[in-house]
């Protein structure tokens, strides 16, 4: 057998992440009107980090019209990375050198702190210490990248460009160029949200599920939500953590939702060593990104397409993967893999890669949450952090970099 191939048995529109353990979540049908301090719509991963930060002082319920997980969380492929979609040094022409300076900066701090939740609250999500090797590509050349990982080592981000011979020789991969950075990691993104609405709701936080929000009304004092169950639900502030499903209310200036395909091979893949302590992914467009999960699959994904809609198609999901194979297949031509889960899903991006976290405009006591681009994960640490530093008081000076 050599390459990629497709197995009878082939989990075709199944997340890897949704036969994981441990995903238990207790939840409560909405019987009775009920009054709290915080209510989060949506159960996904930005709001298990929301219901977790503002469950130790507030009173919080969280609402979903589905099952917890079954959003975007879902899908995801968890390469849990500070890096930003676009580089530091095109962050810098969209947004000025400061302030990207402080998103990259920021988005390294978010990182140690899901390091530091995820030991404090002692969540099994196979949380794992990651190098990221990203690759010279069609979008970005090597020049572009020795330039990049001169400014981000300025800044003290652990980052320093892998000339072609040193990758050939310690990679295998032949490229012009590429940048290796310490300090990532990757995990399950379902036992992790799944760990953290637990620990929101030993702190008394209320999940409701299924509840869906058919109206948000606010007024001075706090906001009201009507729900499909008749009971209404009042609160002193809400925050919209609804993925890519945007709020009608909420604008979304340069975003866009569009469609994005992964897979993952069985397990115990044999693949080169230093695969098992790498993220990987490509300065291209579309880009590939990878890694291996502690179980030794590989996880891939990629060939993201401009329609919200896309990801629906299941006859694209067996082209893509297909795709998405081969593409692999030309990078790492000493792996062989055979392909057990494929999937597909919505993927939100902005115009410099930076998700909008901030008030609803003409709506008071109400927040959004959106976590554009391929850090979403990472944008939800700093979402519950921005978030809950304003219901208490204390504006975080980073918040306006994350405005819409």
């Amino acid at each position: 057998m050599t390459g990629a191939t497709l197995k009878r048995d082939l989990r075709t529109g199944r997340s890897l992440w949704a036969d994981s353990p441990g995903l238990g979540v207790h939840t409560r049908t909405l019987g009775k009107a009920i009054s709290v301090d915080v209510a989060i719509v949506g159960a996904g991963i930005s709001a298990a980090f929301m219901a977790r930060e503002l469950s130790r002082d507030h009173s919080v319920a969280v609402l979903d019209r589905r099952p917890p997980l079954s959003g975007s969380t879902i899908a995801s492929t968890a390469l849990l990375q500070w890096e930003i979609d676009l580089p530091l040094t095109a962050l810098s022409e969209r947004i000025g050198a400061a302030s990207a300076k402080r998103a990259y900066l920021r988005s390294r701090r978010a990182i140690k702190d899901l390091k530091r939740i995820v030991v404090e609250e002692r969540i099994v999500c196979g949380l794992h210490d990651k190098d990221t090797l990203y690759l010279a590509g069609d979008a970005y050349g090597h020049r572009a990248l020795e330039a990049e990982a001169d400014a981000r080592a300025a800044l003290g981000l652990e980052s320093r460009y892998i000339r072609p011979a040193d990758l050939r020789d310690r990679f295998g991969i032949d490229r012009t160029g590429a940048i290796l950075s310490r300090g990532s990691a990757s995990g399950d993104p379902a036992r992790l949200a799944a760990g953290l609405l637990r620990r929101a709701a030993a702190d008394g936080a209320g999940i409701y599920s299924p509840v869906e929000v058919l109206e948000a009304v606010s007024d001075p004092d706090g906001v009201t939500l009507l729900t499909d169950a008749g009971q209404p639900v009042r609160a002193g502030a809400v925050i919209f953590c609804c993925g890519y499903e945007f709020p009608k209310a909420v604008p979304t200036p340069g975003a866009e939702v569009i469609s994005t395909w992964a897979l993952a091979s069985k397990s115990r893949t044999p693949c080169p060593r230093w695969l098992k302590d790498t993220l990987l992914w490509e300065a291209a467009d579309p880009y590939l990104y990878l890694r291996m999960s502690r179980d030794g699959r590989l996880i891939v994904g990629g060939e993201d397409e401009a329609s919200s809609t896309a990801h629906a198609d299941r006859a694209k999901l067996k082209r893509k993967c297909a795709t998405i194979a081969e593409k692999l297949k030309r990078l790492l031509p000493m792996v062989e893999f055979d392909i057990d889960y494929s999937w597909a899903g919505a993927f939100g991006e902005s115009s410099t890669g930076l998700p909008s976290i901030g008030p609803v405009p003409g709506m008071e006591h109400a927040w959004a949450v959106m976590g554009f681009g391929g850090n979403g994960i990472t944008y939800s640490v700093i979402a519950s952090q921005i978030v809950s530093s304003a219901l208490r008081g204390k504006p975080d000076t980073d918040a306006d970099l994350y405005r819409s």
